[in-house]
């Protein structure tokens, strides 16, 4: 039987994990767009930092939230790590994009695209999976959005490992293979952080259901 509860939970965290669900989405959008059709480069990475400053403002507006709030919908330990992962997903899409201006790249190769078009559907699964939060019969619907942004983190690694042997193989430039071994990680390594987020969902759907 649940606990008596005389007062409603506070819903105005489930705005705050979709306001910087949306915004990691638009950054990974952004950055995909960026690397199908590479111009404009330094104007599109402002644009992608700026997304980032909103989700810093999302955990710290959420954050402060649960430090005033009595009665939370989630536990407070679900509440901040669901925030701080899907901060992490638009910080290190920052950190890729930043690495494209940072190594002066002037054209991307084909793997880094194909990465970059997965992270955006990683995140896409994100904001689509974030409303199921909000209501108890919807919490099951969850489980198919967190399997296929770990097949999406699946394929990302597979990506990864591709590119590297090929560039590898290349046996050129080792500054060449040197850059984009990193940009390359720093993508991969978001899409892992959407896997983390993933993880924290159905953690709050399986205890929560």
């Amino acid at each position: 039987m649940a606990p008596f509860q005389i007062l409603p939970a506070e819903r105005a965290f489930y705005d705050w994990f979709e306001k910087g669900a949306a915004s990691a989405r638009d950054a990974a959008r952004i950055f995909a767009a960026l690397l199908t059709d590479y111009h404009d480069a330094p104007s599109r990475v402002a644009q992608i930092t700026e997304l980032e400053h909103q989700g810093d403002f999302v955990v710290h507006e959420a954050l402060n939230l649960l430090s005033k709030t009595f009665i939370t919908p989630l536990e407070g330990d679900e509440i901040r790590a669901l925030t701080s992962a899907i901060d992490d997903v638009t910080d290190w899409i920052e950190d890729a994009a930043d690495a494209l201006l940072l190594y002066d790249v002037q054209e991307p190769i084909p793997e880094a695209t194909a990465l970059a078009n997965l992270l955006f559907q990683a995140t896409e699964q994100i904001v689509e999976a974030m409303p199921m939060l909000r209501e108890k019969k919807t919490l099951p619907r969850i489980k198919a959005y967190t399997v296929e942004i770990n097949r999406i983190e699946n394929d990302a690694d597979r990506i990864l490992r591709t590119a590297l042997a090929r560039l590898v193989r290349q046996r050129g430039d080792w500054f060449e293979f040197m850059r984009w071994k990193e940009i390359l990680e720093k993508i991969e390594e978001a899409t892992d952080m959407c896997e983390d987020v993933a993880d924290v969902l159905e953690a709050v759907a399986v205890k929560n259901a």
